[in-house]
């Protein structure tokens, strides 16, 4: 009697075996999780064996026998994804499913857009967006969790491959009213006095740290948060400037105040470093074609970059 089981349901049973948490599993894999725990049932059950010790509030633990599985499944998926690929080729066409990974800071200006217009483009394409720091990404990506990522071009590994696509320079983000709103732009030394919120996210906050460091100043951190809606509202509401690179899609912060943009320049004797955002693979991941497709098709949409 044949098996009767589904790659979707062999995903969830990797997911699970590399976080040992149903929860952690279906926030990376981003389906919930309920479904991914009626996955690991109809598997056990198909399979005739357990897969995993449940552990009250420690999550789940691999059997002998289900560490051999999930071995055995990334073989099957990492074969099935050859599999799609070589039709493609055969027929000329793109399509099958593309994990595309997006540095959290930029994610809802950017990746929407880009995912639109692309399976627009090619409809066959099963398409799976996940919002991540920059740490996460690189694990992903390592794990083959993700094909390609977006992000910023911040200590990349040198085993991933960064494709750019656009320069970001650094902006100033500060509250109306606020002594530096009105100048054409402000130094790392202008700021340095005032409060700041910082996005203190992995390798992100780093670089903004970084455009003080170089100036030989210190910023005065008043806040920190890890979300940038959060930030921006922080900023609007008087706590402080702060800095980011992706350029704004509005003028006012997510609780209705207003913002000012103003370009960081530190001016001929120390200028502020900037940034590129661009694509991140893993090692052989240019041999899908939807993959070439999806960074051509980048390359394409961001020729005119992201200036206001």
């Amino acid at each position: 009697m044949p098996l009767r089981f589904t790659l979707r349901q062999l995903e969830y049973l990797v997911a699970v075996g590399e976080y040992g948490s149903i929860a952690q599993a279906s926030d990376k894999v981003n389906v919930s999780s309920p479904s991914i725990s009626a996955a690991i049932a109809q598997l056990e059950q198909e399979f005739g064996l357990p897969l995993f010790v449940r552990k009250h509030a420690h999550g789940l633990s691999l059997t002998q026998g289900g560490r051999q599985f999930v071995e055995q499944a990334r073989v099957v998926l990492a074969q099935a994804a050859q599999l799609n690929d070589l039709a493609n080729r055969i027929t000329g066409q793109v399509g099958g499913p593309l994990a595309v990974g997006c540095l959290v800071t930029f994610a809802q200006v950017v990746l929407p857009r880009l995912r639109r217009s692309f399976i627009d483009r090619y409809p066959a394409v099963d398409f799976h967006q996940f919002e991540r720091n920059q740490q996460e990404i690189f694990d992903g990506l390592r794990r083959a969790d993700l094909d390609l990522a977006l992000s910023y071009d911040l200590m990349i590994p040198p085993d991933l491959e960064f494709v750019p696509l656009a320069e970001l320079p650094p902006y100033a983000l500060f509250p109306a009213g606020h002594p530096l709103a009105g100048r054409g732009s402000v130094s790392p030394g202008d700021l340095a006095p005032h409060p700041m919120v910082l996005l203190d996210l992995p390798l992100s906050a780093d670089y903004f740290l970084s455009l003080f460091a170089a100036a030989g100043l210190r910023p005065r951190i008043a806040e920190r948060t890890r979300d940038m809606a959060v930030m921006q509202s922080l900023v609007g509401q008087g706590f402080g400037y702060s800095i980011a690179n992706i350029p704004p899609w509005s003028d006012r912060s997510p609780d209705g105040c207003p913002l000012v943009f103003v370009p960081l320049d530190g001016g001929a004797s120390a200028p502020v470093r900037t940034i590129r955002l661009g694509l991140v693979l893993a090692e052989g991941a240019r041999a899908a074609q939807t993959v070439r497709a999806f960074i051509s098709h980048c390359a394409a949409e961001m020729t005119t970059g992201f200036a206001r």
